[in-house]
């Protein structure tokens, strides 16, 4: 006999193992496959559920933001209505309270001159 031939029957016989294995491999991956899509299937009705959770979650939370900034918009305008009805009050500006107040004590400083000279008029040394 040849080398060749008995040589290839070593390995059919070495390699033949291997098959049976292969298709056993395959079951298990088969099973193993469906188990994982089972599995997957899970997760994502647990992603779905968690995510409605999520939204609603975040729903609550900006409607109750919405009652707290809408309450504070509200005591707000309150503060500029009472603000400018105080401010109403007042007819003028500060601007022209200060004009006013300065006037006041240029006319009171005019007529206590006159009133510290007594009133007769001299005729003033600088003058000349």
């Amino acid at each position: 006999m040849r080398q060749g031939p008995l040589f290839l029957l070593l390995c059919l016989l070495l390699l033949s193992p291997l098959a049976s294995a292969e298709q056993t491999l395959s079951l298990e991956a088969g099973a193993r496959i469906t188990e994982l899509q089972q599995r997957l299937e899970e997760s994502e009705k647990q992603r779905a559920a968690l995510t409605e959770q999520l939204h609603n979650a975040d729903s609550e939370r900006e409607s109750a933001q919405l009652t707290r900034l809408r309450q504070d918009n509200q005591r707000l305008k309150l503060s500029i209505k009472q603000m400018q009805a105080d401010t109403a009050q007042s007819p003028l500006s500060d601007q022209q309270l200060w004009f006013l107040i300065g006037s006041g004590v240029a006319l009171f400083s005019v007529l206590c001159g006159i009133f510290a000279s007594g009133g007769h008029r001299r005729r003033r040394q600088w003058l000349n």
